[in-house]
């Protein structure tokens, strides 16, 4: 079936719902709107005021109740409405929800997910268009995930709520609107934790996450054109990352590039690159290149189209991988 990633997302969270009576959603303006990105749309008119519930605007609130209801065996989902709005609650998510399970020596989870819109791409305003999975990721305690497409949206919004551990859980909002043959019937084919080869290559392998993905894919399919092989791998998984799979990959091709929109300086890309470069270095033919955001606050949204890697930037960094 033909759908959006928002599309598909409201599917993975109508099946938890149904599958589960303890899984309630909060967020802002989720319930009656639908929320922003109108991802929760139809779900309190079916489920109820109880289980998709309208909070106030407070994110520190919201995710300290969802907290207190996991500790008491729920499975809230909490939507932070854009990636920016989620700093009020930092301290609630890694001094808390981050710590619980090892604070009480393993006697206490916390099934929690946070789902975050991120990345930019979209013409927003200041606030509107963060990449704070660094934070995260740095966390001990969390899970961090990201989708790219809405077969993985669907898939993995259900891993995540299902599972005993906290999740970050980033929703790249360009690909909001982005479509898709989505089998709904599919069986569950790769963990959450797994990284996925999109498209097999011999040349370079790029690795990239969230909106990323479908940027590192045209680039490939533009590097074809040019006679180059490149192998795309969508990381899916910030926290833990799969480094197996993105080494196998390395072994194969010798060069690595790493994508993704947050500035480049310690950004996820390093500590793919540090590791890479310990696990593969006598594979390596070139030095692992990364491509981001550049160290600056994000731009103003006219700006915001030099800012965000594109085809282009990824292709000279293959190009300068290939000449070493």
């Amino acid at each position: 079936m033909i759908t959006t990633f928002a599309a598909a997302l409201n599917a993975g969270l109508r099946r938890a719902l149904e599958d589960d009576p303890k899984v309630v959603l909060m967020g802002e303006d989720i319930g009656h709107l639908g929320g922003v990105f109108r991802v929760t749309d139809t779900l309190q008119k079916d489920f109820g005021n109880n289980r998709v519930v309208d909070t106030p605007l407070a994110e520190s609130g919201i995710i300290g109740t969802a907290f207190g209801m996991a500790l008491r065996g729920f499975r809230p989902v909490c939507e932070i409405q854009f990636d920016g709005f989620v700093y009020p609650a930092f301290d609630q998510i890694v001094s808390h929800v981050a710590k619980i399970h090892f604070r009480t020596q393993g006697k206490v989870i916390a099934p929690l997910t946070i789902r975050i819109p991120f990345g930019g791409g979209i013409g927003s305003v200041e606030h509107h268009s963060e990449s704070p999975e660094a934070y995260f990721a740095h966390t001990a305690g969390l899970r961090v995930v990201t989708p790219s497409n809405p077969a993985d949206a669907y898939l993995m919004i259900r891993q995540a709520i299902a599972l005993d551990d906290p999740v970050i859980f980033f929703e790249p909002k360009r690909r909001y609107w982005d479509k898709a043959d989505v089998d709904f019937a599919a069986p569950d084919d790769i963990p959450l934790d797994r990284a996925r080869v999109c498209v097999p290559g011999a040349d370079a392998t790029v690795v990239a996450y969230g909106g990323t993905v479908a940027t590192a894919l045209t680039a490939a399919k533009i590097a074809t054109e040019e006679g180059h092989s490149l192998e795309v791998i969508d990381l899916r998984s910030l926290s833990p990352i799969d480094f197996d799979t993105i080494e196998a990959s390395v072994t194969k091709t010798g060069r690595l590039v790493v994508v993704h929109e947050a500035p480049v300086f310690a950004g996820l890309g390093a500590e793919i690159a540090a590791r890479i470069t310990e696990r593969c270095f006598y594979h390596l033919e070139a030095p692992v290149l990364r491509v981001g955001g550049f160290d600056i606050p994000y731009p103003p949204a006219k700006l915001e189209k030099h800012h965000l890697p594109d085809p282009d930037r990824i292709l000279a960094a293959v190009d300068r991988s290939l000449a070493a």
